[in-house]
This record gives C-alpha cells, structure tokens and sequence, in this order.
C-alpha cells in the first residue's frame, strides 16, 4: 500500500522494539474506514507484548467512529494487563477519545446499599421538605391573586371580567351534566343501601334522614370538588404548565403583565364562584337520585319523601356544604397553578406535575373536609 493510499483509508503500523510494542496510527481514522480498520488493528495488537506506545501523530482525520476504535484497542490491551499509553494526539482526537471514553468506562462507583428504614426515612424527610415548599408557593401565589383583586378594585378597569365569564363558563356550566349524572347516581346507591340495611329493622323511612344529611352536608361537595379537581385543576395546571414551557410566562412579563393577575386570578376567582353553584346543583340531584331509588326500591311516594325531607333537614344543613364550598374552590385552583408553574421543560414533566395536581388536590379536599367537619362538630352547627 502507498503513502497517499495509507492517508486516504487510515493504516496501524506495528513496531517491536526495547521490549515494547509502538502502534503508529495514520491517515483517516473516520467511520468510512472503521471497518478495514478493524481488521487492521485485530492484526497489529494480537500478541501485543509489554508497554505499548500508540502514536496518533499520523492521524490526519479523526471523527467519533475512529475515537471508539483507538479506544476499544487501549482497552483491549489494558484489559490484558498490558499498559497503554498514547502520543502524538491533536487537540480534536484528544476531545473525541476523551468523550467516547466517558461513554465506555462508566464510574466503577456503585451505589451503597441502604437500610430499608433509612430509605423510608429519607423518603418521608424529601416529602416533608416537598410539601413545605408547596406550601410557601402556595401562599405566595394567593398572595399574588389578593394583590391582584386589590388592585382591581382601586381601578375597575383592571377587573379581567371576560376571563372570568369565560373561565366560569367551562369549569361551572360545562360541569353541570357530570356533576349532575354522579350525583344522582350516589344518591341513588347511597338511599339504596340505605333501603335495604334498614328494612330489616322495619325502619325505611330514617333512608331520608340518611340521603338528606350525608348528600347536604359532605358528599355534595365533596364529590363536586373531586370532579373539578380532576376535570377543571388539571386542565388549569396542563395550560399554566405549557405556557411555562414555551416562555409565554416570561412574554407577559417582558411586556409589563403580572401572570398572577393574568393568567391565574381569572381561573381561581372562577372556581370559588362556580364550585359553590356546581355544589347546589349536586345537592339537588343527589336528593332526586335518593327520592328515585326510595320510590322504586322502597315504595315510598315522592310526596312522603319530601315531608320526611323537610323535617329531617333544616337550612343549616344545607348551609354547611355551601360554606366549604368556595374555600374547596380556592384550594383546588391554589394546587393545579402551584403545579403548572413548576413545570419544566419536557412533556414528562408537564404530565407528571398535571397528575400530581389532581391527586394533590383530591387528598387536601379530603382533608378540609375533615378539617371542616370537626369544626361544625365543635361549634355544633
């Protein structure tokens, strides 16, 4: 072979000498002559005896294919005891051998084995810090929304009303049509169950007291702010999450926006009117699925329902769900815009902050329910 033929397709020339063994590599180490390369450094390393010296001084085009090449030789050969060492490398092979070798020889390091408690510890230690930090966001973000009503109450001009009709719009009268299906189908399983336990102490008529209490006083709203937190929370935290993505966020602020004001305060002031709206309506529904059953099921008239109704129920009943109502409202649009604008920059990230919000949501809705039914306990209302 050539000179001008070993520069244009790349050759590995071996030299025994002083009890070593030096490796001159020339012309183009580069991924169309890997293959032949191949074969030409099986046949230059076989039988490779003490320190071996590869000179890359030769080398006029180097690219990622010939780095791993010279690479997998030095390995190779260090594997089999023998040391290596290379010279003559330019600035770009050195890069490129460097790069591939970090690929190759991973950190040997392997993580320590932990105790299973101090895995847990560590656990409850990173979720105790997670849900601090969710905290102050969220106070910080409400914060925002108060500066903003503030504000627009010493210039009316600033009130986003279109916003909000439009928000109320799609997390209130959109609703309406599941809301009022799941609710009639509780009430329904609830006076049904009712029914049937207490038929055997012959006393079916106290299914009313039993469908009026529990739809009036928690599964009305309760139910209402689990559906929205899951149908309006998510969608608000995948909107928020995606205008983060593609910098809108940082768009209305370079243009002197507050996205607190103008992006968040519309959707929270709209589930705080509309979940307590959306709760009457489940309220209503879930006594219609309860007086349906009890009619179908029970043989009691509608008319003997409503009068069981009226003295079973008064309007502090009713009053307690309402009252939860707007503050479940405020918790569910608090959580889905903490998670939206922490949102990074992949689509994993949007959807795993969007589910994190609808259970976020769902288990501190839960617990201001409870919160709350203590409170009415204890004040005996």
């Amino acid at each position: 072979m050539s000179d001008a033929d070993a520069v244009l397709s790349g050759t590995l020339d071996r030299t025994v000498a002083d009890g070593g063994t030096r490796l001159a590599a020339r012309g183009a180490w580069v991924i169309d002559t890997a293959e032949a390369l191949d074969e030409v450094a099986e046949q230059a390393t076989r039988n490779a005896s003490g320190p071996v010296v590869v000179d890359l001084s030769g080398v006029t085009h180097i690219d990622t294919a010939g780095a791993w090449l010279i690479t997998r030789i030095a390995g190779a050969l260090t594997a089999s005891g023998i040391p290596v060492e290379m010279v003559g490398m330019s600035d770009n092979a050195r890069r490129l051998i460097a790069a591939v070798e970090s690929v190759r020889h991973p950190p040997l390091v392997q993580p320590r084995q932990r105790f299973i408690l101090v895995q847990l510890l560590e656990a409850l230690g990173r979720s105790t810090i997670n849900a601090r930090n969710d905290i102050v966001q969220a106070l910080s973000i409400l914060g925002g929304v108060v500066k903003g009503i503030l504000r627009s109450i010493a210039r009316p001009s600033r009130f986003r009303f279109t916003s909000i009709v439009f928000h109320l719009d799609r997390s209130g009268l959109q609703a309406v049509p599941i809301i009022a299906l799941i609710s009639l189908l509780i009430g329904g399983i609830v006076a049904q169950q009712g029914v049937f336990q207490l038929s055997f102490f012959g006393a079916e008529d106290f299914v009313v007291d039993l469908v009026g209490i529990l739809v009036l006083r928690e599964l009305g709203v309760l139910l209402t702010a689990i559906m929205l937190a899951g149908r309006s929370g998510s969608a608000y935290t995948a909107e928020i999450g995606s205008m983060k993505m593609r910098e809108e966020l940082d768009a209305l602020q370079v243009i002197g926006l507050d996205p607190l004001e103008t992006l968040i305060m519309p959707r929270i002031l709209a589930l705080v009117i509309a979940l307590p709206l959306l709760t009457f309506i489940s309220d209503i529904f879930g006594l219609v699925g309860g007086a349906l059953v009890s009619f179908i099921y029970g043989d009691m008239t509608f008319q003997r329902f409503i009068l069981l109704l009226r003295d079973a129920v008064d309007m502090s009943t009713l009053m307690v769900g309402l009252i939860k109502a707007p503050f479940m409202g405020l918790i569910v649009g608090l959580i889905a815009a903490n998670e939206g604008l922490n949102v990074e920059g992949s689509s994993e990230s949007l959807g795993r902050r969007t589910t994190s919000s609808v259970v976020k949501a769902i288990f501190m809705v839960i617990v201001a329910d409870g919160l709350f039914a203590i409170f009415f306990a204890a004040i005996d209302y």
